[in-house]
């Protein structure tokens, strides 16, 4: 039997098949190169690990040795109640586990530690004073731990704990349950996991691909997106995930994006009615949206717009676009595309090293400008909910420079538009993505750099601060400039198609 691991749980919990295809997938279609923002997370990650770990006090170092050798001394050193123990090996016929940290607390229990470089929790908000929830993820990595220690005969109450990137100690109880529908407890979503892992790393059954947001930072995603256009997978048609189309699939015997195009939507619905579990958390809506798609996709090959859009005219129009490395929650670029009289110029507001300084300066300088622009005769447009939750977050650690009274009155003015709404609500494209790069591209824009991307845009900024390289600075610039030009060649074809409705 193959090792199970708490990387492959973690594997699993971010994308169902990416286990089974690390070990029976076709080798020679695997990335080989590290995407360079998922390196710079591991990085950050070891340097933070060492940083806690040169706080800890006096530990036992087990982090050198074979596999065996650790493990004889983990055991060894936990018999003997041993405060704090560093990388110690947990093995338990074909489990392995090793914790950043194993500690004895006060009643004699053996407790795992993680140090994570994120929030301990998701969904906080300090500033609320909400908690947040237990991450999933971090609560079945922690789970294994336990249950290697249990079945070594040292107790534990069902408990880890997570350290941080904030230095947060948060206790994670594998009793409680994950969230206020649903009753299953984390331990139950680690046996759950553990069982479905077993499964796949032993070959004694396999799952299929499905294209979803987290694809492309995976050395696996040409392989899979690959499979999912030699296949006519239902995930390649836009919002149709993992979950929709296993569904699909097992209820209405839907097997492909072409086969959507045979549904009786009336029929269905009735068959919905006479039995409650049939496509259960798909509703009419959702397939009447579904069907919509795929003929468009399939047979009208073009942009559908349902709906006449309201697109101000007025003489300043910004296209506008924030880059951010929300590992380290830093806003480091507000970028404007402004067209005024037929001219246009790109305007960067940047932060040239990460501190509040820095980040409050350049945040206090794109409002300068905004307030400087005639009233009620310029629009605002971004693609994505994404900068206005981050402004509304910039508003709460820097209310000196713009009140929450006036951000929301900016968010709320009609000419300020979000076009991924506008894309969402109004429109249909033949494409499986209706990301800004997916349109512009489809729209025969053409990025300068040869790799766009956000998070290659995060690791770059980061190798600008260390080297102090102005060339990488360009290189940030040129690629956000795009970015909002992007959003501009969207515009435009939005109106095209508004004219002609």
């Amino acid at each position: 039997m193959r090792n199970i691991t708490a990387s492959k749980l973690y594997d699993y919990m971010q994308c169902p098949h990416r286990v089974w295809r690390d070990i029976y997938g076709p080798q020679d279609e695997k990335i080989k190169k590290t995407n360079p923002f998922v390196q710079l997370l591991w990085d950050r990650g070891i340097v933070y690990e060492k940083e806690v770990i040169s706080k800890s006090g006096k530990l036992l170092d087990l982090s050198n040795g074979s596999l065996e050798q650790r493990f004889k001394s983990t055991i060894e050193a936990m018999n003997k109640k041993t405060p704090l123990i560093y990388q110690g090996v947990l093995i338990n016929d074909n489990i392995v586990g090793i914790p950043n940290l194993l500690t004895v607390m006060p009643d004699g229990t053996s407790i795992p530690v993680d140090i994570k470089s994120g929030a301990g929790r998701e969904g906080v908000d300090e500033n609320e004073g909400e908690e947040g929830k237990l991450k999933k993820h971090y609560a079945v990595q922690l789970a294994l731990y336990v249950d290697v220690l249990n079945k070594l005969g040292f107790e534990n109450k069902k408990q880890g704990l997570i350290i941080d990137i904030n230095g947060n100690e948060v206790i994670y109880n594998l009793n409680e349950t994950i969230g206020l529908k649903n009753k299953m407890t984390f331990w139950e979503l680690y046996e759950q996991t553990f069982n479905n892992v077993s499964i796949l790393v032993n070959n004694e059954d396999k799952n299929k691909p499905a294209l979803g947001g987290i694809c492309k930072l995976c050395p696996w995603y040409n392989s899979c997106h690959k499979w999912a256009e030699d296949n006519d997978d239902l995930t390649g048609l836009f919002y149709l995930g993992r979950s929709k189309r296993d569904v699909l699939e097992e209820d209405a015997n839907i097997h492909n994006i072409q086969d959507i195009l045979s549904i009786d939507v009336k029929e269905l619905i009735e068959l919905k009615k006479e039995d409650k579990n049939l496509l259960k958390g798909i509703g009419q809506a959702t397939i009447e949206k579904i069907v919509k798609r795929a003929d468009v996709l399939k047979n009208i090959k073009k942009p559908v717009l349902y709906n006449k859009i309201y697109l101000p005219s007025v003489s300043y129009e910004l296209f506008f676009d924030i880059e951010d490395d929300p590992t380290q929650e830093f806003v480091y670029l507000h970028g404007i595309y402004q067209r005024n009289n037929g001219k246009e110029k790109f305007i960067d507001f940047t932060a040239k090293n990460i501190s509040l300084e820095e980040e409050k300066t350049a945040w206090q300088n794109f409002w300068g400008y905004i307030k400087f622009l005639p009233k009620n005769d310029f629009a605002v447009y971004y693609y994505s909910p994404h900068e206005k939750s981050t402004y509304r977050r910039m508003q709460k650690k820097y209310p000196d420079v713009i009140s929450e009274k006036e951000l929301e009155s900016f968010f709320e003015n009609p000419n300020v538009i979000d076009l991924y709404g506008v894309v969402l609500k109004n429109t249909d494209w033949p494409l499986s993505s209706y990301s800004i790069k997916s349109l512009a591209v489809y729209l025969e824009f053409k990025w300068r750099d040869e790799t766009p991307s956000g998070a290659l845009s995060i690791e770059w900024f980061n190798k600008y601060i260390e080297t102090g390289d102005k060339k990488i600075l360009k290189r940030i610039l040129l690629y956000n400039e795009d970015d909002c030009k992007a959003t501009m060649i969207l515009k435009d074809a939005l109106y095209q198609m508004n004219k002609k409705y």
